[in-house]
């Protein structure tokens, strides 16, 4: 079985706050959006080189509040230790705040960051 692409969609409580910092913290640009489409509002946050993108939504009609636990995780790996020290600056100039992770292993391979959803 072949995948061509990865979307990973959840709700948001403000669209664009929050496509605002995924945009600036990891160098995204929207790719897609959509505006009360049966009561949904989204956008689609990527990026030409990537086989993957981000889908944030909100529900009109009937809120749907994010509810992160402490394992939800989007893990990404940047090799380059420059670009991932210039990519953790970007993070927090973006309004992401860092947190120890509820799993030792995150906080001795990496950095953990937190959206204003919590996530």
């Amino acid at each position: 079985m072949k995948f061509d692409h990865l979307r990973i969609a959840r709700p948001v409580s403000e669209l664009e706050r929050s496509s605002g910092m995924y945009c600036r913290g990891l160098g995204l640009k929207k790719v897609g959006e959509f505006s009360d489409h049966d009561g949904f509002s989204g956008c689609m946050l990527g990026r030409d080189d990537l086989s993957w993108h981000l889908e944030f939504t909100v529900c009109h009609s009937h809120p749907i509040l994010p509810s992160p636990s402490q394992e939800d995780l989007l893990v990404l790996y940047i090799p380059d230790k420059i670009d991932w020290h210039n990519a953790c600056a970007r993070m927090d100039d973006a309004g992401f705040s860092r947190l120890g992770s509820f799993n030792p292993y995150w906080n001795n391979n990496g950095v953990t960051f937190v959206d204003v959803d919590g996530y």
